[in-house]
């Protein structure tokens, strides 16, 4: 059988016998993978021509209603990718991480998209900042999609996760993607991309997929186009100085795998219950996905007074682990993804062996494999060694063995233990194990610079805590030096990374005409109708009221103290506000804030169906008694929002600009405010 290519709209077999792909555990072949035959420059073409201009139409909450849907479809057909994933050595919990923890980051963006971003093309950035002194230039940022194409690149270890997370935020973006999945697992990464073509939820053009070689793809790559890498320093390193990546300077997102460690405090006993986090920590970030994940613990950071104690709880706990096929009921860690990988591994084990002992396992080490029809090939021991030089740059900081290996690296000093932590020269996850708060900042801001994400791991934390190796979707996974100074997930982080900033300047009105959000100082457009009378679909940006005026009185300030219970002296002491900041008894702010919405609320029910929200308050001057204030309120911006089966009315959200003004026309607050309101075609 021959592993299949998705290519400007349809599937591609390779017209040369390629590689030949096994099956983990058995040995036995499952299909050949080869590209030969593709044309590279057309897969480019189809994905700017035919993807790109199709995506590009859709707002971002549409595309990400596109990926929620393609999620939720591609979970239906779980079962599926299971069955297959077994192929690749992985157990079900392994299969689990990849599968249902790749689709759940998938959903995750799609949720972070439509409750973080507005709905339109494109993202309008930050506030807008004055230019000139008297507002009439003014600057804002605006992220547009790259009419380009992302390639993505993906490591043997994670043929689902390492696909999903990347398309997600490129998708949202409004960029297509070419996926080349690594040889040894495309045919598991082939089997979602059919069901995600068959789904029919995708624009054509929108995903294509590579197995086998990438041939000259990279040289038909422009300026608008991106790459993403996951995979060896070595490989990415070598890719990321690509002549025609330089030439035109093509973004290269880099995530190499890393010495990542884990530092047990200095203040922990074998006793606490931080130790058995340790050792726990350890034993998982091993076995799961036989020790193949570019976050998984390579070096153990533990004060010498702890080695024995680290290394006998390590060693009960391995020894308790079943090794075999992962279908048999009880076996916990599978063999790793062919032979050729434990060749590598045992190569790498035998270079660290030069500067560390063997504690537990090696090359040499007996195996029990469970499971009637394993071959031992791909197979290999949960392994533990010891540094003799911890503090020395040898192999233990520059050599991994990207399998069941971990080190263990004696400090005897918190210090101590930081510098060892730092020659690593830089990794994706660091953890430390502490309930020291002390301890804990002390190697967490001094190890920050070292590593794109660190666990603080304790008893407060552990029933919740996603582990050592866990990626999240809001939080940068990424990591300096050798870890490749690149960053993925990130929440929006990552949407914009395929997107292009520009820094716009022009007059307020007409940045408003541009990102179709209001900025202060443009022209208003007055109405008859009182804008609260209105749909969501009648508003336009940039349309306000203004209202009638309110003295604000001495009893308001009274009435108001005694129902909130809000009687700080600056309200009601009118000795201590004489020395105050402001030199006299002064409204609550929060009274501005409700009498504002007083003067532009119309009471009577319509198309407002609830107050969805307020940000950006400042308090910008002090109303005193005998104040008069007046409220201006603008259309600012509109949410459309995707009707639910189960919503009786189709609505969106409308942010206000708020800006109050004293008698002297003095601003005295500005907020946004967000309602929810009903749309006039309930069928949209």
């Amino acid at each position: 059988m021959k592993a299949k290519s998705y290519v400007y709209g349809a599937w591609h077999q390779g017209d040369a016998e390629g590689v030949s792909v096994a099956n983990a555990i058995t040995g036995e072949p499952i299909c050949s993978v080869s590209s030969d035959g593709i044309d590279f420059e057309q897969v480019v073409r189809f994905g700017k021509e035919v993807g790109g201009p199709a995506l590009r139409a859709m707002t971002i909450h549409e595309r990400a209603e596109m990926l929620k849907a393609l999620g939720l479809k591609l979970l239906d057909n779980k079962k599926r990718f299971y069955d297959i994933s077994q192929w690749t050595g992985a157990t079900k919990a392994d299969s689990w991480v990849d599968i249902e923890g790749g689709l759940g980051t998938m959903l995750s963006y799609s949720s972070i998209a439509r409750r973080e971003l507005g709905n339109e093309p494109f993202i309008v950035e930050d506030a807008a900042q004055p230019l000139s002194a008297d507002g009439s230039f003014v600057g804002r940022h605006i992220l547009t999609s790259k009419p380009g194409v992302s390639v993505h690149i993906n490591a043997f270890n994670f043929p689902c996760w390492g696909m999903l997370e990347k398309i997600a935020p490129s998708l949202i973006a409004g960029v297509p993607v070419i996926v080349k999945p690594a040889t040894q697992s495309a045919y598991l990464t082939q089997a979602m991309v059919e069901d995600m073509v068959e789904s029919g939820l995708l624009p054509k053009g929108a995903i294509q997929l590579i197995c086998g070689s990438v041939g000259d793809l990279l040289d038909h790559l422009r300026e608008q186009d991106c790459v993403t890498f996951t995979g060896s320093a070595s490989t990415g390193q070598m890719l990321k100085v690509h002549p025609n990546i330089v030439a035109n300077s093509i973004p290269f997102n880099m995530e190499a795998d890393s010495l990542n460690c884990s530092i047990l405090g200095e203040s922990v006993k074998e006793e606490d219950p931080e130790f058995g986090l340790f050792i726990k920590e350890i034993t998982r970030e091993m076995t799961i996905k036989a020790g193949q994940k570019c976050t998984a613990i390579r070096r153990a950071l533990v004060p010498r007074s702890m080695i024995n104690a680290v290394n006998d709880a390590l060693k009960t706990r391995l020894s308790g682990v079943a090794i075999g096929d992962p279908s048999v009921e009880g076996v916990k860690m599978g063999p790793l993804i062919g032979k050729g990988q434990r060749e590598d591994v045992a190569s790498q084990v035998s270079k660290l062996c030069e500067q560390a002992d063997v504690l537990l396992g090696g090359n040499d080490a007996p195996m029990t494999i469970i499971g009637d029809h394993c071959s031992a090939d791909a197979f290999y021991p949960p392994t533990v060694l010891l540094s003799k030089n911890p503090s020395e740059d040898g192999y233990v900081h520059s050599v991994e063995a990207f399998g069941p290996v971990c080190t263990l690296l004696p400090y005897d000093s918190v210090s101590q233990a930081i510098e060892i932590a730092a020659l690593g020269r830089g990794s994706l996850v660091g953890s430390v194990i502490t309930h020291n708060a002390t301890e804990a900042a002390e190697l967490v801001l001094n190890a920050a610079p070292y590593h794109g994400r660190i666990l603080v791991l304790n008893r407060d934390n552990a029933k919740a805590s996603t582990g050592h190796g866990s990626p999240l979707a809001p939080l940068v996974h990424g990591g300096p030096g050798r870890a490749g100074g690149g960053e993925e997930l990130g929440g929006v982080r990552a949407i914009k990374h395929y997107m292009q900033r520009t820094a716009l300047q022009g007059s307020p009105s007409m940045l408003t005409a541009m990102t179709r959000e209001y900025t202060a100082g443009a022209d208003k457009i007055r109405s008859p109708i009182h804008p609260f009378r209105k749909y969501f679909d009648e508003l336009q940006i940039s349309e306000s009221l203004t209202t009638h005026r309110r003295t604000v009185t001495e009893a308001d300030i009274v009435n108001f103290g005694c129902l909130s219970g809000d009687h700080f002296y600056a309200h009601f002491d009118d000795i201590a506000a004489k020395d105050s900041l402001f030199g006299q008894r002064v409204a609550h702010g929060y009274f501005v804030l409700s009498a504002a919405a007083g003067l532009f609320v119309d009471p009577a029910p319509g198309p407002v169906l609830a107050n969805y929200g307020l940000e950006n308050l400042r308090f910008i001057a002090p109303v005193a008694i005998g104040d008069t204030i007046q409220a201006d309120i603008t259309v600012k911006q509109k949410i459309k929002k995707t009707r639910r089966p189960d919503e009786a009315r189709a609505t969106g959200v409308v942010v206000w600009d708020v800006l109050v003004r004293n008698q002297n026309d003095e601003t005295v607050a500005v907020y946004d405010i967000m309602t929810l309101v009903e749309r006039k075609e309930a069928s949209q």
